[in-house]
């Protein structure tokens, strides 16, 4: 059973920074892609950013230049550095782990989602 727990959600002034993380549990054998998404109080789950095993990011063009995403392979994490944050920014992240290869072979996984709160 593969697993997805996020941490380090949480409040912050604008301005701010705030680091999530993402680490996937259970019998992995490797991921393909992990990302972050976001979905703010009614509106729709988009892209925050994504990054391949062999380590090529993609953003959204909201967060670039402010958020870093980064993996550890060897430890099925992926890493949000978020910069300079934003009120806009305010959602839940939710962690997604794309092509997860197992012993009964290929799925995708969420994270339950953390809120995090950027306040003006």
């Amino acid at each position: 059973q593969v697993q997805l727990v996020e941490s380090g959600g949480g409040s912050v002034q604008a301005g701010g920074s705030l680091r999530l993380s993402c680490a996937a549990s259970g019998s992995i054998f490797s991921i393909n892609v992990m990302g972050w998404y976001r979905q703010a109080p009614g509106k729709q789950r988009e892209l925050v950013a994504r990054i391949t095993s062999g380590g090529s990011t993609n953003y959204a063009d909201s967060v670039k230049g402010r958020f870093t995403i980064s993996r550890d392979n060897a430890k099925n994490t992926v890493y949000l550095q978020m910069n300079s944050l934003k009120p806009e920014d305010t959602a839940v992240y939710f962690c997604a782990a794309v092509g997860v290869y197992t012993a009964s072979g290929s799925d995708d996984y969420w994270g339950q989602g953390t809120q995090v709160t950027v306040s003006s």
